[in-house]
């Protein structure tokens, strides 16, 4: 009888080892995964930063472009006006 309590006690322990091992291996896939996704992360949050300091950059040329353009265009408004002027 107490032979038969030991080794029930000694294959509860063996299966609590394996237990142990398997939520072990278990943390470690979770861990490299974890790590994984915050490289991945990173990446994605870089290159959106250089995305974004592009498109800045870009529309900062793009809105000095109509500036000029609009300057421009007051300009020739501005002559057009001072010609009709004259001539009437």
């Amino acid at each position: 009888m107490n032979e038969d309590r030991t080794s029930i006690l000694e294959q509860r322990v063996k299966d609590l080892e394996e237990r142990i091992e398997h939520l072990r291996f278990s943390r470690r896939v979770l861990m490299n995964l974890i790590e994984k996704i915050e490289r991945d992360k990173w990446d994605i949050l870089s290159k959106l930063e250089k995305e974004n300091k592009k498109l800045q950059v870009n529309n900062s040329r793009y809105a000095r472009t109509l500036l000029r353009k609009n300057r421009q265009i007051i300009e020739m408004e501005t002559k057009l006006q001072k010609d009709d002027i004259l001539l009437t």
